[in-house]
């Protein structure tokens, strides 16, 4: 029997688990909230005006709609316990629940996490005041300085001086750049080399690796410029044999 499913999320990343449900035999449709051009009317794949953060009336969607699996892309609403409140209407969903969802939510919560699991990770120290930040700053050697909350791949500068530090430090947590994002500021040494992501799909109990891929978020050409929600990304990623 074919089942109906509901991808959340607009980007590239959600069109592409909706062309891939839609290929299942199991699956009869694919709705996408809120989708983008590339998932309009798309065969087995439309968009849907549901309001993602309104996981009650989203609930209720799934069952006047009978739909019997929910994948969620985005961080956002990951952090804001849609598969918690989706599981507790008894909607099944893959996704992780708020608690796991800090691993990427929390940049704070996450360099705890490896330390209190002994997960090598660069030297860091988190701050909820800027001139505690930047005394540490001063302190300390090249640095990188991330707003804790989630930016959309933004919030990170690697700063060439201490003093561009600081003022990054000073824009995320008095300018309010990132908005909430950046009421912790982490500040951590620089790591330099290449970045590779090793990404895994897991039940709980089962973990299936996916290729190593290695995306470019800075802005310009050489690795210049300010971060970006990502400028693109291959894989697999020759670096990892």
């Amino acid at each position: 029997m074919a089942d109906r499913v509901l991808v959340i999320g607009s980007g590239g990343r959600e069109h592409a688990l909706a062309w891939k449900l839609a290929q299942s035999p199991h699956v009869k449709h694919v709705f996408v909230a809120p989708g983008n051009a590339g998932t309009a009317d798309s065969g087995k794949i439309s968009n849907s005006a549901v309001p993602v953060s309104d996981h009650a009336a989203l609930a209720q969607f799934c069952r006047d709609q009978d739909i019997r699996l929910v994948v969620v892309g985005p961080e956002v609403p990951l952090a804001a316990g849609v598969v918690d409140d989706l599981t507790a209407a008894g909607i099944r969903c893959f996704g992780p629940t708020a608690k796991a969802a800090q691993l990427e939510s929390s940049k704070s919560f996450s360099k705890a996490f490896f330390d209190r699991h002994s997960i090598p990770t660069a030297r860091w120290k988190a701050f909820t005041d800027a001139k505690a930040a930047c005394s540490f700053i001063n302190s300390f050697p090249a640095l990188v300085v991330k707003a804790s909350g989630l930016a959309a791949g933004k919030g990170v500068i690697v700063a060439s001086t201490k003093a561009e530090a600081c003022k990054a430090v000073n824009e995320i947590m008095q300018d309010k750049s990132f908005g909430t994002a950046g009421e912790t500021v982490v500040v951590e040494e620089l790591l330099e080399g290449e970045e590779i992501s090793c990404l895994c799909f897991t039940d709980g109990v089962t973990v299936a690796p996916m290729p190593p891929a290695q995306d470019h978020k800075r802005l310009r050409d050489g690795d210049e410029g300010p971060n970006t929600g990502g400028m693109g990304a291959y894989c697999p990623a020759p670096q990892v044999k």
